[in-house]
């Protein structure tokens, strides 16, 4: 397991975003220098995790529990092929782009050491929007991701340090729970019965999450 590529993305301005200043960082781009990695500070006031990589709308991305963004270069691959179209490191929006890591199948609370330094957790997975769509230019693309269920992961930062392309990455830790990411994407969007099945991710679920699942419990029993 490694990381094929750190991706940093700068401020553009585009027609499809409707945050306030039209701007969006999604048009992320492999880089080839080490990227200090840190814990950029609450939702709403916390950028990305990475320095030099732009989270414009905070009101949605970024902060401690979307600190950093992971993609598997298999899903890309995967898509690459029903899209027929390249879709290069980067493309999806995510800040790591890994080989030979079953992210979908991680756990929530699941801890991973890249480099020597930091340390990771995962907190969620992706949710599409507008601006994803619009970024790919691929109609319908909002549905077809959801349908796909294999949404990346999002993941807050413990230990803090540097990475580049080519560290290896090595899962130190799994949660005893069956909570992976593609269960918590799941019930956050098609099937929604599926939410009190979160709350054994405990804390560790990211805040959002854990608090749609303790409501649809309380409301429906579960």
């Amino acid at each position: 397991m490694k990381l094929l590529s750190v991706n940093l993305g700068r401020p553009v301005a585009v027609p499809y975003t409707d945050q306030p200043e039209g701007v969006t960082g999604i048009a992320k781009r492999p880089v080839d220098h080490p990227v200090r990695v840190t814990a950029p500070g609450p939702k709403g006031v916390g950028g990305s995790g990475l320095a030099g990589d732009a989270v414009c709308d905070r009101r949605h991305h970024g902060g401690d529990d979307q600190a950093v963004y992971a993609v598997a270069r298999e899903d890309l691959d995967e898509w690459e092929r029903e899209l027929g179209r390249t879709l290069p490191n980067g493309s999806f929006g995510e800040n790591l782009t890994t080989s030979g890591l079953d992210i979908s199948g991680a756990l929530i609370g699941e801890r991973w050491r890249i480099g020597e330094s930091v340390l990771l957790e995962v907190t969620s997975g992706r949710i599409p929007c507008r601006t994803f769509q619009e970024h790919l230019g691929e109609p319908g693309w909002v549905r077809r991701f959801t349908l796909r269920g294999a949404p990346g992961a999002y993941l807050r930062v413990l230990e803090p340090g540097e990475i580049r392309a080519g560290d290896p990455v090595e899962v130190v830790h799994r949660p005893d729970h069956d909570v992976t990411v593609a269960l918590e994407f799941r019930a956050s969007t098609t099937e929604r019965a599926l939410l009190p099945r979160l709350l054994a991710a405990g804390a560790a679920l990211h805040p959002e999450s854990l608090a749609s699942a303790r409501a649809y419990a309380a409301a429906h029993g579960g």
